[in-house]
C-alpha cells in the first residue's frame, strides 16, 4: 500500500474495468434495478471478465494488467482527486458490511478526512424522488439541515429533488455533506447541478468507485446507491414512487442491518406511495431530526434545535414581514422598508434556505424552521 493511502494496483484496475466494460454490464444487467448489477460487481475481476466479455477475455484480462491501473492513476492525478482503496488505512471500515459487492476503490475530490466521519452512529442518507413535491423539497431541506446541525454527515446521491435537498440543507446550515456519482468523480451529473457539485466538492466530498470521466450509465445508479447505504447508519426516503430508485437504498440498509426510516405522506399522493409502504413495512417514521437521532442513537437522543443558516443583508427584515403576516410581494415590501427588487432577491433566498414557502398564487408563507430574527 502507498505510503500515501493512495489506491493500490489492483483496485485501480478495478476501476479501469467497471468503466471498460460498463456497457457489457448494462447489456447484462436487467430490470431488477440493480439487482444483477450488483451480483455482477461482487465478482472477481477474472470472472467479471468472463461474464461478460467471454470471446475477448484473453485479449481484456491483458490489457487490464498491462494498462489499467496506469491509466487510471494518470487520470486521478491529471483531475486533481485522491484515490484509495480496500488495502487503504482511511478504507471506510462501514462499506466492508457489503462483502464481496464493496466498492475496491473509491476516487473522490474534496476533503478525504470526512471519511473518517462515515460511521453507522455519524451518517445518515437522505434520499428520494428526482421529481419531488414542494412539501418534499422542503422536508428534505429542513431535515438535512437540523441533522447536520447536530454533527451528522447527510449523505445522498446529487440526483434532481430529494438528494439536491438534502445537500444543499446541509451546506446551507454551514456543515460538510457527501455526494456518491454514478459516474467518475469529476463528472458532475446531471448537468444541471453543476453549481451544486462545486459546492460539495469545495465544503464536503464527492466520490465514486468509477474513474474519472466515466460517465454513468443506468445500472451504474442503483449500483452507487449501494455505496450511500453502506456509508450510513440510517436510510430516510423522503418522498418516492413505489418503482423508486431511493427504495433500492432502503432495501439495501435494511439487507445490511442498517435502520431505514420514512416521511409520510399523503395516502392519495403517488409520490408517498413508496414512503407510506416502507413505513407500513416497518421503516421508522420520520417527522423531524428527533426522530433521526431516536432512531438512530436510541430514546433521548433529542429533541434538538433546528439548524439556522444565517441570514443575510435584507433577508432579516424580509422575514420577518412573512412572520407579521404579510403574503405578497408588494404588502413584504412595503412592511420591510425595502424596494421590490431587493425584496424579490431576499424571498428567492429566503425560500432556497428553508424559511418560507410560495404558494402557486405567488404568496408566502413561513416555515418551522426557527431563525435568530423568529
Amino acid at each position: 500500500m502507498p505510503s500515501d493511502g493512495a489506491a493500490c494496483e489492483l483496485c485501480l484496475r478495478r476501476a479501469w474495468l467497471l468503466d471498460l466494460l460498463a456497457d457489457c454490464i448494462a447489456n447484462i444487467a436487467d430490470d431488477r434495478r440493480g439487482f444483477r448489477a450488483e451480483e455482477l460487481l461482487a465478482l472477481s475481476d477474472e470472472d467479471l471478465i468472463a461474464a461478460t466479455s467471454r470471446k475477448h477475455a484473453a485479449e481484456v484480462s491483458a490489457a487490464a494488467r498491462a494498462n489499467g491501473a496506469d491509466e487510471v492513476a494518470a487520470a486521478v492525478s491529471k483531475t486533481g482527486a485522491w484515490s484509495i482503496c480496500e488495502h487503504s488505512d482511511v478504507y471506510p471500515a462501514v462499506l466492508r458490511d457489503l462483502s464481496d459487492a464493496r466498492p475496491r476503490a473509491l476516487i473522490g475530490h474534496g476533503d478525504r478526512a470526512l471519511l473518517e466521519r462515515l460511521t453507522p452512529t455519524t451518517a445518515v442518507a437522505v434520499v428520494g424522488a428526482r421529481r419531488c413535491s414542494g412539501y418534499g423539497g422542503r422536508r428534505a431541506t429542513e431535515l438535512s439541515q437540523s441533522l447536520a446541525a447536530t454533527g451528522l454527515v447527510i449523505v445522498s446521491g446529487m440526483a434532481l429533488g430529494i438528494d439536491a435537498k438534502a445537500h444543499d440543507g446541509a451546506l446551507s446550515s454551514g456543515s460538510p455533506t457527501v455526494a456518491v456519482l454514478a459516474g467518475g468523480c469529476d463528472v458532475p451529473y446531471p448537468a444541471t447541478n453543476a453549481p451544486l457539485y462545486r459546492r460539495i466538492r469545495e465544503h464536503g466530498l464527492v466520490i465514486s468507485e468509477m474513474p474519472p470521466r466515466a460517465q454513468p450509465r443506468r445500472w451504474s445508479f442503483p449500483a452507487r446507491n449501494r455505496i450511500i447505504a453502506g456509508l450510513t447508519g440510517m436510510t430516510i426516503v423522503v418522498q418516492g414512487t413505489t418503482r423508486s430508485g431511493s427504495l433500492i437504498t432502503a432495501r439495501r440498509a435494511r439487507e445490511l442491518g442498517r435502520d431505514v426510516g420514512a416521511v409520510p405522506g399523503n395516502v392519495d399522493n403517488m409520490l408517498s406511495a413508496g414512503t407510506n409502504a416502507l413505513i407500513a413495512d416497518g421503516a421508522a417514521v420520520i417527522r423531524d431530526a428527533t426522530d433521526v437521532l431516536d432512531a438512530l442513537l436510541g430514546p433521548g437522543a433529542g429533541p434538538i434545535a433546528p439548524s439556522k443558516p444565517v441570514l443575510g443583508e435584507n433577508l432579516e427584515p424580509t422575514l420577518g414581514a412573512v412572520s407579521a403576516g404579510a403574503t405578497t410581494p408588494d404588502a413584504i415590501a412595503d412592511r420591510a422598508g425595502l424596494d421590490g427588487r431587493a425584496v424579490a432577491v431576499a424571498l428567492s433566498r429566503l425560500e432556497h434556505l428553508g424559511y418560507v414557502t410560495r404558494s402557486a398564487s405567488g404568496t408566502y408563507a413561513r416555515t418551522a424552521l426557527a431563525s435568530d430574527a423568529s
